[in-house]
Parts: structure tokens; C-alpha cells; sequence
């Protein structure tokens, strides 16, 4: 798996995006290649020795409860401290709070490596999500006694938005936060409140990797009415943590009023544990001289520490939202390209079926390996097309990262918009297609794909979940759709359009890509066309009723750019991985592209079949 992967990784990186080129700029200019790839080889072999062997481990033996704390096996503690130690939490920080200012686009080429190994041993994803936004959005105190513990790895991070009656409806959320005291507002961590209420599907909410687990919690202060303020426009973020900590961030030894209230059993992930917490029941009262008497004057309801401004608590959230939503893209692509190394060797080995030649088959000859066969091809260049494709997306969104982070005033503003336009796709994309891949990898496998013998029916029902994980399809689509293309007048899409001319222009003058670029070049015309259309009356009941299949089409056309893009760099080398992308090339161009023209007939006449389906007709 490794040879492979870090090949495909090494090529993206520095001959497609030449991230090497970054060393020049202040902020990376203690780096080299050398550096870069001295945390590739430590990653790399981490998720060698302490990842992938324990990844049928962990699948099995689920997290358990035994009425005190949650039980996990010893591979999960040892993965845990390995990854803390590599310093990979605070990778991208900056030197002075302990971290090593490499870039963001090597930090999550780093991270491919562990969800390629075992997806769901880590809590790592959610921890640097949760102490980058209080970096970026926390005072000083919450910074020093939250964000730095978790980028060291001794407490760990969630983000808890969803309820049991409003899952993706955050406007729905019933979590309260009232004010604790008198003097809530001079707490040295930050104006102290009282919580309670329940939060669903938490990743990561209990365990014992860390010392600590700061919960970040959306919920809602009451008005003088006691009522809770309708719409999102009324949420407020808080800092919730399992054990209360004080103005350093030491422990105090006083555990906070959140309780688990029983383990979610997925069909995949199954090594994370997933959570429903209780805040506030008075499980764990908290009492004492800085504190109010709590909800029920006897130290109910979870202390929180507000983040920020009352009611700006779900803009604050979408910062650590949007990475989690890159993160998950990064998750789906791994876990097929995962699968695809897996029925790769399968298909090199397994030998059955002979080949037909103009008399037919000849019985008298040895069966070939089944990689001969021309369906298996089809099947393993669809792999290679979806995973690699979705691989090149989430590093170049990597790179535009690291663009808004260094570049000047309006390249930063570019990598901006460009990032807003390409999340909902880098999302979802590799969610829907790198788990057609994994399905395609079980087929490889014949039979015993569906065993458990061979590992990808359990990287299918892991990455199964990526299309529900950070917003489902649904809604991804309606954020591209009815926001991201629209946004700053259109800017955003047409930035983009800028950059996928920059590559038809590139690649037209390439005899073997000619063909290749008009048709990427159509196909963005067909896309901008139907957007158009879509919103031609500014009716958005009809505009967005296939906002589902707008997103497939605009996402096939961004994987073809990618496609061309990279076909573009490996057409100046020889050998047979270049020769293998340019087949890829070649067959996303052949196989895939040609799928948008029925998803986008749909949006352009703004077909209501679905939208107008009676309920009672099913």
C-alpha cells in the first residue's frame, strides 16, 4: 500500500503543485524539501506500525462503556501517543505556542497516511479542528488553558452542534446556556454559563486517550422571557470541558456536569467512539466559591466558557465546520484509495479465467490473473480515476490554504473565494465516488470481497459514513447552489473559471490532451450554463430541486480540471505511473465526464418531478 500511495503523493506534491516553491516565503523559510519529506517518511511509518495492523482490531472490538468510563483497546492509546508525539497536532501552529510552521498542504498529505491505515483510531481531525478555531477566535486565557493543551495532545477536542430532535437543523437546537452568578462575566476563562441540554453523535465525546476533552457546544441563551431566541441567529458557542481546568489550564480535579448517555453503534468508524451527552442533569453537580449554585441551586447544569460575541456562535463554528469538511474529503479519498491498493494486489495475484482469443477460449491453458481480464481493468482505472483524482482535489485546496494564509492581500482573497466555491465539493465528491471505489474494490474481489478475510468490505462501511459526516449531500449541494456560486456576485465562480481556462489554454498545446481540454472546456460552459438557468427567475423552490445533481455535474467537471491538470505535468515524464495517470486521464475524460449532461438537463430546465411528488404518492 505504502510504495504506491507515497508515490502518488510525492508526485502531486512536488512536480503538480510544487509546494517546494513555499520555502520561499517568510513564514516556511526555515523549510526545505528535506523537511518536507522527513514528515512524510515519520507519518508514513507510524501508520505503518501503530495503524494498520490494529484496523481489523479496532472494527471489532467496539468501544465499551462499564458504567464509569469508556474502555478502548491499548493499540487506540498507543496510536494516540504516537500521532501527539509526532507533533503532527500542531504542525501548521506557529514556533512560539510549540508548533513547526510547515505547511498546511504538508500537514494534510502527512494526515493521508493515517486514514489510508486505519480511519477511525484517531481523534485527531476534530482536536486541531477545536484548538484552531479557539486560536483564531478565543481570548488569550481560553487559547493558554484550551488550544495549547490539545496541540500538545494532552486534551482533545469535539465539536457538538447536533441534537437528538434536530440533526442538520441547527436552528432547532433546545442545548440553553444561562448566565452562572453575578459575576459570570469576570471568569478569567472567559463569561461563565450554565448549560444543559443533549447532544447527539459526537465523535470522540468520552473516552480516556487524554487528560481532558474540551468540548465546543452550540446552544442558545434565553431571552428575559426565558425563551429561547428563534433561528441560527440566536446560537452561541461555549467551551465545555469534561474535567474544569483553571486560568492556566491545570486540572483541578472537579469534573464538569456532562455525562455520556449511551455509545452510537455505526455500521463503520467503529473504532471512534460516537457519543450522546447529556449536559447539565446533575450528574456531576459543580459547587464551590467561583462558581454559581447552578440551574437547580445545588450545582446542576455544565459550566461553559463563552466564545466571542452572544449569537455569533455558528460563524465562529464554521471555521472548525469547513476543515472538518476537507478533513472528511481527505477520509473518503483515502479510504478508496485504500481499497483500490487492496483489489490491486488482489487483481495481480488471483488468477482465474482464460483469455479469448479468435477460436475462443483454450481450456488446455494455465488461468490468468484476473488483472488480464478487461472488465477488471475497467473496474481498477475507475478506482484510480475517482481516488487519485479526489487525492489531487484535496491537496490543491490544501494549497489554497496555505495561499490564504501567506499570499499577498489579493492572492489571499482568490484562495479565499476559491476555497468558499470548491468545500462543498471537496466534501462530498470523494464521499459519493471514492465509496463507488470501494465498491468496485469488493467487486474485484469477487466473492470473497464480502468476507471478512480481506479488508474492504470494512473500508466500504467506514467510508459509508462520509456522505452523512460535516452535512449530507443534500446539503452540501444546497450551499453550492443556492450560496457559493451566487456569492460576491459570482466572483467566486468565476475565479474559478479563470483557472480551469489557465488549463485548457495549457494543455490544448499537447497533441495527446487537445481533445481532452475542449471537452473540459464544454462541459464548464454546460455548468455555468445551467446555473443560469437555474436561477433565470430567481424562483429558489425551482432552482435549487436538483441541487444534487448540479453538485455531481460541477463536481465531475472539477475532477476533470484536476485530471487535465496533472495529465498536463505527468505528459513531460516517461515510465509507467505517468503513463498510468495520463490512462486515468484518459478514461475520466471517456467514462465520467460524459455523465453531466443528464444531471445538468435536469437543472437547466428546472424539472420538478421530485419537488413535486405528492407525499401521500409513495
Amino acid at each position: 500500500m505504502g510504495q504506491g500511495l507515497r508515490a502518488a503523493i510525492d508526485f502531486l506534491l512536488y512536480e503538480w503543485l510544487r509546494v517546494q516553491a513555499l520555502t520561499t516565503r517568510a513564514r516556511y523559510a526555515d523549510q526545505s524539501r528535506e523537511t518536507f519529506d522527513a514528515v512524510l517518511d515519520t507519518c508514513e511509518r507510524i501508520a505503518r506500525e501503530k495503524y494498520a495492523p490494529f484496523n481489523r482490531l479496532v472494527d471489532t472490538e467496539e468501544p465499551r462503556f462499564d458504567g464509569e468510563k469508556v474502555i478502548l483497546p491499548a493499540a487506540t492509546h498507543e496510536a494516540w501517543k504516537a500521532y501527539a508525539e509526532s507533533g503532527m497536532l500542531s504542525a501548521a501552529q506557529d514556533y512560539d505556542v510549540g508548533g513547526m510552521q510547515l505547511p498546511y498542504t504538508i500537514e494534510a498529505a502527512g494526515n493521508a497516511f493515517f486514514a489510508a491505515a486505519s480511519v477511525s483510531i484517531g481523534a485527531g481531525m476534530l482536536t486541531v479542528g477545536n484548538a484552531n478555531l479557539l486560536m483564531a477566535h478565543g481570548t488569550p486565557a481560553q487559547r493558554r488553558a484550551f488550544a495549547l493543551p490539545e496541540l500538545a495532545g494532552r486534551f482533545s477536542g469535539t465539536m457538538c452542534l447536533s441534537e437528538p430532535q434536530a440533526g442538520s437543523s441547527l436552528s432547532d437546537i433546545t442545548t440553553r446556556a444561562v448566565p452562572d452568578g453575578d459575576g459570570y462575566e469576570a471568569d478569567p476563562l472567559g463569561p461563565r454559563y450554565r448549560l444543559r441540554g443533549n447532544k447527539m453523535w459526537i465523535s470522540a465525546g468520552e473516552h480516556e486517550l487524554t487528560d481532558n476533552i474540551v468540548h465546543l457546544v452550540l446552544a442558545k441563551i434565553p431571552g428575559p422571557d426565558g425563551r429561547l431566541p428563534p433561528g441560527v441567529k440566536g446560537i452561541s458557542l461555549f467551551i465545555v470541558p469534561k474535567r474544569l481546568v483553571d486560568a492556566e489550564g491545570r486540572l483541578t480535579g472537579q469534573r464538569n456536569d456532562v455525562a455520556l448517555a449511551g455509545l452510537n453503534h455505526k455500521c463503520g468508524w467503529r473504532g471512534t467512539t460516537n457519543t450522546l451527552l447529556n449536559f447539565g442533569e446533575g450528574r456531576y453537580p459543580v459547587t464551590g466559591a467561583a462558581f454559581g449554585s447552578g440551574l437547580d441551586g445545588r450545582g446542576a447544569g455544565a459550566i461553559g466558557y463563552r466564545v466571542g460575541a452572544p449569537g455569533e456562535g455558528l460563524r465562529y463554528m464554521f471555521h472548525m465546520m469547513n476543515e472538518a469538511r476537507i478533513g472528511v474529503g481527505m477520509a473518503a479519498t483515502m479510504l478508496g484509495m485504500a481499497g483500490y491498493r487492496a483489489s490491486l494486489d488482489y487483481a495481480r495475484t488471483r488468477t482465474q479465467g482464460r483469455p479469448i482469443g479468435p477460436a475462443g477460449k483454450d481450456p488446455a491453458q494455465p488461468p490468468v490473473p484476473i488483472i488480464q481480464h478487461a472488465d477488471v481493468k475497467r473496474m481498477l482505472l475507475a478506482q484510480k480515476a475517482y481516488c487519485e483524482g479526489a487525492l489531487a482535489l484535496q491537496l490543491y485546496c490544501a494549497r489554497l490554504v496555505d495561499e490564504q494564509r501567506t499570499g499577498d492581500t489579493a492572492a489571499a482573497d482568490e484562495a479565499r473565494l476559491l476555497l468558499e466555491v470548491l468545500t462543498p465539493i471537496a466534501k462530498s465528491w470523494p464521499s459519493e465516488w471514492c465509496l463507488e471505489a470501494n465498491s468496485l474494490a469488493i467487486q474485484v474481489h469477487g466473492g470473497y470481497g464480502y468476507t471478512r478475510d480481506f479488508p474492504v468490505e470494512q473500508y466500504w462501511r467506514d467510508n459509508r459514513l462520509n456522505m452523512i459526516h460535516e452535512g449530507t449531500h443534500g446539503i452540501q449541494a444546497l450551499d453550492l447552489l443556492g450560496r457559493k456560486v451566487l456569492m460576491e456576485q459570482g466572483r467566486g465562480l468565476a475565479l474559478l473559471g479563470a483557472r480551469i481556462a489557465a488549463t485548457v489554454a495549457q494543455a490544448r498545446e499537447e497533441p495527446a490532451l487537445a481533445a481532452h481540454a475542449q471537452a473540459l472546456a464544454d462541459a464548464w460552459d454546460a455548468v455555468l450554463a445551467a446555473t443560469r438557468a437555474a436561477w433565470a427567475d430567481g424562483d429558489p423552490t425551482a432552482a435549487l430541486a436538483n441541487a444534487v445533481p448540479y453538485m455531481q455535474a460541477f463536481g465531475h467537471t472539477v475532477i476533470a480540471w484536476m485530471w487535465l491538470d496533472v495529465a498536463r505535468v505527468a505528459a513531460r515524464g516517461d515510465g509507467p505511473a505517468h503513463r498510468g495517470r495520463l490512462q486515468a486521464c484518459r478514461y475520466f475524460f471517456h467514462y465520467e465526464l460524459p455523465r453531466i449532461e443528464p444531471w445538468l438537463r435536469v437543472v437547466r430546465t428546472r424539472d420538478l418531478t421530485c419537488a413535486e411528488m405528492p407525499d401521500e404518492a409513495f
